[in-house]
């Protein structure tokens, strides 16, 4: 099995886009990127919109290498949306959200949107809505999770799936947008679970809603016994202060490597959502 870690917000744009190679085929896991409309009440900056581009590019040139494609939840930082992109969505076949068990009414909008008026319905090869769902491809044995809150238990913002996907022992889990398990039931999935590479989003601390992930996020660390990757991102990764967090969890688990998508992938970290003040700063005074 091998993993690319395509674009994070370690990388300057929103999105947990994951590119996995089996023996069986590829898998492309939430496939999407896009920017926070207001920061600071700032709209993105220039650097920003072009990080963007070039994500989406590297993402689109994925979809085209990929045999399956994911999608965790219809927020517009994990799927293709724009009018255009259905292109992409020709010949695949897709493991889905269900459109509309398990859904708020945003995310029923948009999947009603992807399949009907996008035309994805009939543009993919097959669709199958993951929801709890065990599916074998050949050695590659594909996990779903019922539908876990999308941050805190009861949460407006719906529901997500997350992802295993296990071949000759090893275990990948995705875990899109848990928000560090805010939710009992988000640290009990991943605690009945035994990966080897974990990749969840952390708590959104820039929104102050972090405790309680935390506490879960420690109960998960503690529960590790053997060698684990932990790429712990996206939403956790739009706080300029996110590394003081990594070094207290450190401590816990000397056999779990804590690491951004960034830094996993030898790239250099780019809060650019973080730091768009300062961005928009630096342009004024020029």
């Amino acid at each position: 099995m091998r993993i690319k870690l395509i674009a994070f917000d370690s990388m300057g744009v929103r999105s947990m886009a994951t590119f996995v190679e089996t023996s069986e085929g590829t898998f492309l896991i939430d496939p999407g990127a896009a920017l926070a409309p207001r920061r600071y009440g700032l709209p993105p900056h220039e650097e920003e919109l072009k990080v963007l581009r070039e994500k989406l590019n590297a993402i689109y040139d994925y979809v085209k290498e990929s045999d399956y494609l994911i999608i965790s939840h219809y927020h517009r930082d994990h799927y293709p949306y724009r009018f255009g992109e259905e292109e992409y969505y020709a010949g695949k076949n897709l493991f889905i959200k269900h459109p509309q068990a398990f859904i708020n009414p945003s995310q029923r909008i948009r999947a009603y949107v992807l399949l009907e008026k996008m035309n994805v319905k009939t543009r993919a090869k097959s669709i199958v809505y993951a929801d709890s769902a065990s599916i074998k491809i050949g050695r590659v044995s594909l996990e779903f999770s019922p539908p876990l809150s999308h941050g805190q238990c009861g949460t407006g913002l719906g529901w997500v799936l997350a992802t295993s996907v296990i071949e000759d022992g090893l275990t990948l889990i995705h875990a899109s947008d848990i928000q560090g398990c805010l939710c009992q039931d988000s640290l009990n999935h991943l605690m009945s679970k035994k990966p080897d590479f974990l990749i969840m989003s952390g708590p959104p601390t820039y929104l102050g809603e972090a405790q309680e992930g935390f506490t879960n996020l420690e109960k998960l660390l503690k529960n590790i016994v053997h060698n684990t990757v932990l790429i712990l991102d996206h939403h956790l990764l739009r706080d300029l202060y996110y590394r003081r967090y990594f070094e207290k969890l450190e401590k816990l688990n000397m056999k779990v490597k804590i690491t951004t998508a960034a830094e996993f992938m030898g790239e250099e970290v780019r809060l650019l959502e973080a730091n768009r003040k300062n961005l928009w700063e630096s342009l004024n005074r020029e």
